[in-house]
């Protein structure tokens, strides 16, 4: 028995040993926990860090575009009434063609026939100060002097 006594003594001190090595261990398994929980605190800190300086680029990015945006609208309502405008005085212009080509193609005919009427009256020998001559309103003193007009006989 003396030796199962020896042999308790001596587990008892590796017991107290082990008790020690174990608090040891304990306590460094207790500080790798708090380096661990104060590393994952930091990291998340980091992580949260990172997110609102992500959010706060895209909310910065949002409100360039949008700038962007309202310019591009701006602009292209600009030009569209630019092409409003100029398309409406193109209208007004092709107007004011086809009336001065329908005065053009009228006096044109005029002319025409005043030309091909100034042989008959040429036959009636009419003096200068007759009546009919007068009283003619297609009375031209040069037949065939072209007629001219200019930009400032139409009020357009």
């Amino acid at each position: 028995m003396a030796s199962s006594s020896g042999n308790s003594s001596g587990s008892t001190s590796s017991q107290i040993q082990n008790s020690g090595s174990e608090g040891d261990l304990q306590l460094l398994m207790d500080q790798r926990k708090r380096k661990r929980m104060q590393s994952n605190r930091e990291s998340a800190r980091r992580s949260r860090m990172r997110k609102q300086k992500h959010l706060d680029d895209l909310t910065a990015q949002v409100a360039q575009i949008k700038e962007e945006n309202s310019q591009i609208l701006s602009t292209m309502n600009i030009t569209t009434q630019q092409f409003l405008n100029v398309e409406a005085e193109n209208s007004v212009l092709r107007a004011q063609l086809t009336e001065l080509t329908q005065r053009l193609q009228s006096l044109n005919e005029i002319l025409s026939y005043m030309n091909t009427s100034n042989g008959m009256l040429d036959t009636l020998e009419l003096q200068p100060n007759s009546e009919i001559f007068m009283n003619n309103p297609w009375n031209l003193t040069y037949p065939n002097q072209p007629i001219m007009a200019s930009a400032d006989m139409f009020p357009y």
